[in-house]
């Protein structure tokens, strides 16, 4: 990105000119959204000039822009709102619904989220706003990190053990899962192990049913299981997964920092990199901690296709 919305790593100058026209779509995207503030977006149209589906697309520009794609267009709409509210020259209900408000009171309440001020007291004293700036993207090459890893083909399997709902939080130990795995007697644990019988071997962590948002605090189906050929038992969850491609990556480093730092740069700087797009599925995190819970090894298996054409 440029501008005080910062930087970020987009992959070696080996792969520049690919990544590049990805960057190129994603700036005419953005300048789509400009011009479209005081209309209705549609994501498909975004897609559609990134050359891309909606879900990649949401899923792209929340890992690049660190920001869901439907708060950007919030903050951008209320960022150009504000100076119609400063400039007096249209009502409150005019720049309301100029914006897609329903009304002058739903225009207040995601102003005052957005500027910590309502827009008449704004207007009144010509209070401090808050202002987020248009977006872009570009390309900074620094070397940044090797990734390792292959592609699979892979067969339906199932995934098999103790699922349940939780928050997604982007930095740290997340609280939700370590009660729910602590919750997971040592012999269930041991019995779901055992029906292994492929890889990734051994228990996996998995996440499913992520919105494409990804925001701190979405929820989303965690999975404390493994793959297997067999089918569940009636006291266990299960999820059939159909065959497809998998990208599988590799790192090892500080927990639980290496493996967030993955996900990360899967999304920020290999798929850019790549002639791969993720597709719906379960993400499969096989890790070993050491004993002393400093350092992780980690895999990583995300569902990717190649684009048609």
């Amino acid at each position: 990105m440029s501008g005080p919305v910062g930087a970020l790593l987009l992959g070696w100058w080996a792969a520049e000119e690919g990544t590049q026209r990805v960057l190129d779509r994603l700036n005419e995207a953005m300048a789509y959204v400009e011009r479209h503030l005081d209309q209705r977006i549609e994501v498909a149209e975004l897609a559609r000039i990134a050359v891309t589906s909606e879900y990649h697309f949401r899923r792209m520009f929340s890992a690049l822009a660190g920001v869901p794609l439907s708060e950007y267009v919030r903050r951008r709409r209320l960022t150009v709102a504000a100076a119609e509210v400063l400039a007096g020259e249209r009502t409150l209900l005019d720049i309301a619904v100029r914006y897609g408000y329903g009304s002058a009171e739903a225009f207040g309440r995601a102003f005052q989220a957005v500027h910590g001020v309502g827009p008449g007291e704004a207007r009144r004293t010509g209070a401090v706003l808050r202002s987020q700036p248009r977006m872009s993207f570009r390309l900074i090459v620094e070397g940044s990190t090797d990734m390792r890893y292959r592609i699979v083909e892979k067969d339906a399997f199932h995934l098999i053990g103790r699922k349940a709902r939780v928050p997604l939080v982007h930095a740290g130990m997340n609280p939700a899962i370590v009660a729910f795995v602590r919750s997971i007697d040592a012999g269930t644990v041991a019995r779901i192990e055992a029906l292994c019988d492929q890889e990734p071997r051994g228990i996996v962590n998995v996440s499913d049913d992520l919105p494409g948002s990804r925001e701190e605090g979405v929820e989303l189906d965690y999975w404390h299981g493994v793959v297997t050929g067999a089918n569940p038992p009636q006291d266990l969850d299960g999820m059939p997964v159909a065959a497809g491609t998998w990208a599988v990556f590799e790192s090892s480093g500080e927990f639980p920092q290496a493996i967030q730092h993955l996900w990360r740069d899967v999304f920020t700087e290999w798929f850019p990199a790549n002639p791969y797009r993720s597709r719906p599925g379960p993400e499969i995190l096989r890790s070993r901690v050491s004993a002393d819970g400093t350092r992780a090894d980690a895999e990583l298996w995300i569902p990717v296709e190649r684009p048609a054409g």
